[in-house]
């Protein structure tokens, strides 16, 4: 018998119904789910995150201080104040789409590969305020797997989008999301071709990451380029869709 599809998998029906997901503002979300952070992270054990997202404020909202909850932060390296992440970005940009999904992966600032599963609540008016997040670390799961990879087949099943990126502050998630970036086109930085490198912008400028302060700045170093270069080719990466 086939396995399920990973795609349905991931946006599956949510375990909260968007009826009960209605609530006047953020501080009513966190009144009612903070109690159930801590349930959650103690169920999933020390590697299994929980969070609670602050997310008003519209296109004013400061990504750099979202977290108004979490247990279990040293999975990610996050405390309450602490950032978003690029999928806060994706969501800033199209606040009014479904942005529920569930077992995706994320990648922390050092690598390390995560499971996540982010719901969204809103306000009487349709407005996204507030996220729950639970993000898994698999490094002890995969170190398990690499011991057995001798013995068993390994089969591998491809990944539920999208794709997530954490760090302890805005920096370090974009930092982190321009690697994977580079790292996507299969060549070294020195190799990439000028439609590489739009390529590579065109993958930030879709997942947000030209928004943040200082990118194209950071994008030109990473890409050895110009900040005058970088901006053309950001104007051909959009241009082309």
């Amino acid at each position: 018998m086939p396995g399920p599809n990973v795609a349905a998998v991931a946006r599956a029906e949510p375990p909260i119904s968007p009826e009960a997901r209605v609530f006047a503002d953020a501080d009513a979300v966190l009144t009612t789910f903070a109690p159930v952070l801590k349930a959650i992270a103690t169920a999933g054990g020390p590697s299994c995150e929980a969070v609670l997202h602050n997310l008003e404020g519209g296109p004013e909202l400061d990504l750099g201080h979202t977290i108004m909850a979490i247990e279990n932060g040293h999975v990610t390296g996050r405390e309450v104040g602490g950032p978003s992440t690029s999928i806060g970005l994706e969501v800033q940009k199209d606040p009014d789409a479904d942005h529920d999904a569930f077992g995706y992966r994320g990648f922390t600032s050092d690598g390390r590969e995560l499971r996540c599963s982010s719901i969204y609540f809103r306000n009487p008016a349709g407005r996204i305020i507030a996220a729950l997040c639970i993000n898994v670390d698999l490094s002890g799961i995969q170190q398990a797997r690499g011991l057995l990879d001798a013995l068993l087949p390994r089969v591998d099943t491809p990944p539920a989008a999208p794709d997530e990126y954490f760090g302890g502050d805005l920096v370090s998630v974009m930092d982190a999301m321009i690697t994977r970036a580079i790292h996507d086109t299969g060549k070294p930085v020195g190799q990439l071709t000028r439609d590489d490198r739009i390529g590579v912008l065109q993958t930030l400028e879709r997942q947000g990451a030209t928004q943040m302060r200082k990118s194209i700045e950071a994008i030109a170093a990473r890409l050895g380029i110009s900040r005058v270069t970088a901006y053309a080719y950001l104007d051909e990466a959009r241009s082309r869709g």
